[in-house]
């Protein structure tokens, strides 16, 4: 079956840290550019960090640029958001997605695949 499946998420303080994990069934995670996107309820999905597939570069939104991490680990057919210094802002459901295009600005409308999302909260 051809998913992507996140986990990691939960229920956090303010400051904590948690890792997302994207991990990539029936298909081969290193071909694509990876995104991950959060939403948080009655906004829009918004993109918050991309890793490309042939150089692994890396883009951030400005609102979690220095406290988000995105890697990958192609042997785990795997893709991580490593989130420290977590605000109650953040806190959204987190969705990761193949891409066409990592760069900048990405949007959803470059997504191609999607997981299912899983809840990241932040509170105190």
């Amino acid at each position: 079956q051809v998913q992507l499946v996140e986990s990691g998420g939960g229920l956090v303080q303010p400051g904590a840290s948690l890792r997302l994990s994207c991990a990539a069934s029936g298909f081969t995670l290193s071909y694509w550019h990876i995104g991950w996107f959060r939403q948080a309820p009655g906004k829009e999905r918004e993109g918050v960090s991309c890793i490309s597939n042939t150089d692994s570069r890396t883009y951030y939104a400005d609102s979690v640029k220095g406290r988000f991490t995105i890697s990958r680990d192609n042997a785990k057919n795997t893709v991580y958001l490593q989130m420290n210094s977590l605000k109650p802002e953040d806190t959204a459901v987190y969705y990761c997605a193949t891409l066409f295009q990592c760069n900048g600005g990405f949007s959803t409308s470059v997504a191609g695949r999607w997981g299912q999302g899983i809840q990241v909260t932040v509170t105190s």
